[in-house]
């Protein structure tokens, strides 16, 4: 009797130029401190958990199962806004985020300029120059402080993004922003590519991957999200092993 080969599930990229700055605050022992900046991902969306309380729990399960089920307070703030992009991110950021002195900071970023609701959003979504040229600004900001590493987090892989009408515009959004975190030197954590590759690679369905009640088919589902969460976990603590290696002392 033949069976069917054994599904290798699709990994994440891993995280470039990497997470130096968070992995020194894990040596210390003061709290950790991760903002996650953003729209409806960030915030929550309908019964869906949202992702930086999730991730919050990751990361603390992850430290208690590489250390001996020592504890570690490692707290991620939500600053996420639904319906927001880049532009009024930035315009809020010193506040939301800066202040918060935080080690690592997440933004998502980009679906809020290929896409929005004309019922609920009246006004146009901002362009993708601008919301572009806001992201710039928005990492210089958090890179002179020196001491903040940044992750950004693209669109997600949805019908809603992948219309006729969008799937253009959701395209080139993603390689704007790919751009970006190239020639700036930041991490990005590539959403979109990860849940295409989901969908195109392991055959799984959109009804899975969006939020059944959602009748725009735009929110990650709650399987989506976990997953999500899940990958970029993995990876940060990858980034995280392989910084704490290098700032290790040497042995003479």
């Amino acid at each position: 009797m033949n069976s069917s080969p054994k599904q290798i599930p699709v990994q994440p990229a891993p995280l470039e130029p990497g997470l130096a700055n968070l992995a020194r605050a894990m040596r210390g022992t003061k709290a950790v401190k991760i903002v996650t900046l953003g729209s409806s991902t960030m915030e929550g969306e309908g019964h869906i958990v949202a992702f930086p309380y999730r991730l919050e729990a990751a990361l603390r399960q992850t430290y208690l199962d590489k250390h001996s089920n020592q504890r570690r307070m490692i707290d991620v703030i939500n600053r996420g806004i639904g319906g927001e992009e880049a532009p009024s991110e930035f315009e809020r950021m010193e506040g939301d985020v800066i202040a918060e002195n935080p080690h690592l900071v997440i933004w998502q970023l980009g679906t809020n300029s290929v896409w929005q609701d004309p019922d609920n959003k009246p006004l146009p979504p901002p362009p993708r120059d601008e919301t572009i040229a806001a992201l710039r600004k928005g990492i210089d900001r958090l890179y002179e402080n020196g001491d903040i590493d940044v992750i950004l987090m693209d669109l997600q892989y949805v019908p809603a993004v992948l219309t006729p009408a969008t799937c253009k515009a959701a395209n080139d959004m993603v390689s704007a922003i790919a751009e970006v975190a190239f020639e700036k030197k930041v991490n990005l954590f590539r959403r979109f590519e990860l849940m295409k590759a989901w969908h195109e690679l392991e055959g799984t369905s959109f009804d899975t991957m969006v939020d059944p009640t959602d009748p725009d088919r735009l929110h990650d589902s709650d399987w989506a999200t976990q997953r999500l969460v899940g990958a970029l976990n993995q990876i940060i603590w990858a980034a995280i092993d392989k910084a704490q290696a290098a700032q290790a002392p040497r042995s003479s």
